[in-house]
């Protein structure tokens, strides 16, 4: 099922962001620039019938028919007038339904894989589930999508029906944070925290390779969401990073021995209500607990230190940071994100992406959970990502099992932890 474009008036050119080039910039021999979502469904989807959906759809996300172009003038997101939808689905051939952990090992071979630059860049796996369900594994790169645009088009593309899944908008005006007095005072602190001084060792550092691991952990979202309201001003985000402090803490003890808080790099969606397609995030830092033993006592700690970088608007103000290094100097901007990237200034990335409020459907199937996955990047061996879908948080762990083995004990630990919260407040 070919689906071109023609129309040269219809064509797309659009330059990549600073944000894109440098994603595009990590990916390397042994680092693919993609993430991914698995989405569970109940019954056996088949795969003309998502191909037709796909086909009736794809004009929604013009960008999706675009490849990677390299111009004299840089990078560009350009029309792809030979663009086949069948190049982007595939029915993985299995001998019988695979289970969780077949599904596991399936996405981890995938994840291995770079997408072909030549095509745009995504593709969809489908995989036959035990029990009659089916998966489905959208990658896309980086460079193309964060995690709110990626969750828009599963919103434009998939979902038979669907509320705004696209609510993280930024809380503050650019003309609010450029105001000289505040914007000196905030800049001070911002500055203090993410380029002060360099941090323990990480646990997760080390030569990441090509071979990856996944895993995958499921939490109740309105449990979550009750236990963070136990803790004046924690949001289900502040829950989410205690659940995963909690985790880390198991693994450590269970590793290494030794226990010290790891400090996390969290990605913060800066879309607004026009942004679009936009790829658009930054970030802020923080050091989980992780030698505190009470989960209340962690999701406490949690709350304090994301309260003071939304009070002063750190993730917004790093956005403008990067904007005016790159302004004044690309090498500059480059020499200070290689400087925020060093293992000494974060162990992991943790995100969260949130999706539909209500429940969902695909082709009349009903979407039973949704699992984030995210690329690991170098000497940063972890990483987790979180999506939800009505009532379900699907945590997604990826790693390099050289250097993090036993990622499967660290998911069974999420969801005894978040368990534990839950029973702490209750």
């Amino acid at each position: 099922m070919q689906s071109t474009v023609d129309d040269d008036a219809a064509s797309i050119a659009k330059p990549l962001g600073s944000e894109d080039l440098a994603i595009l910039a990590l990916e390397s021999e042994t680092i693919a620039g993609h993430s991914c979502s698995v989405i569970m469904v109940e019954g056996g989807l088949r795969r003309d019938g998502l191909l037709d959906r796909l086909a009736e759809r794809i004009d929604r996300t013009p960008l999706l028919t675009c490849r990677l172009e390299e111009r004299p003038e840089g990078y560009f997101w350009a029309s792809d007038h030979h663009f086949d939808l069948e190049n982007h689905l595939s029915a993985t051939p299995m001998q019988r339904p695979c289970d969780r952990t077949g599904l596991c090992d399936a996405v981890a071979q995938l994840f291995e894989q770079h997408l072909d630059r030549t095509q745009p860049l995504w593709s969809i796996a489908l995989f036959a589930l035990d029990g009659g369900g089916s998966a489905l594994v959208w990658r896309i790169h980086h460079a193309l999508a964060d995690g709110t645009t990626s969750a828009l088009f599963a919103e434009r593309l998939l979902w038979d029906s669907a509320d705004n899944t696209v609510t993280t908008a930024s809380l503050h005006t650019k003309q609010d944070i450029a105001d000289s007095a505040r914007r000196r005072k905030h800049l001070a602190a911002l500055l203090g925290r993410e380029f002060g001084r360099q941090h323990g060792a990480s646990p997760f550092d080390g030569t990441v390779g090509t071979k990856r691991e996944i895993a995958l952990a499921e939490v109740s979202l309105s449990r979550l969401r009750q236990a963070a309201g136990a803790v004046d001003g924690a949001t289900v985000n502040d829950a989410i990073l205690a659940v995963v402090a909690g985790a880390l803490r198991l693994w450590i003890e269970h590793q290494h021995g030794r226990l010290a808080d790891v400090r996390v790099r969290v990605p913060v969606s800066l879309h607004g209500d026009h942004d679009g397609e936009l790829n658009r995030d930054s970030y802020f830092s923080l050091q989980l607990p992780v030698h505190l033993v009470d989960p209340l006592a962690r999701l406490q700690a949690v709350q304090r230190a994301t309260s003071r970088r939304k009070v002063d608007a750190d993730a917004e103000r790093l956005e403008l940071l990067y904007h005016d290094l790159a302004q004044l100097s690309p090498r500059l901007r480059q020499f200070a994100t290689n400087l925020e990237d060093s293992p000494r200034r974060f162990a992991l990335s943790v995100s969260n992406v949130p999706g539909p409020r209500s429940p969902v459907s695909v082709l009349g199937h009903p979407v039973t959970g949704s699992f984030g996955i995210a690329e690991i990047g170098e000497r940063h061996a972890l990483r987790i990502a979180v999506h939800s879908v009505a009532d379900q948080l699907g945590f997604g762990l990826c790693a390099d099992p050289q250097l993090v083995p036993n990622l499967q004990r660290m998911a069974v630990a999420i969801e005894e932890e978040a368990e534990a919260l839950a029973e702490a407040v209750a």
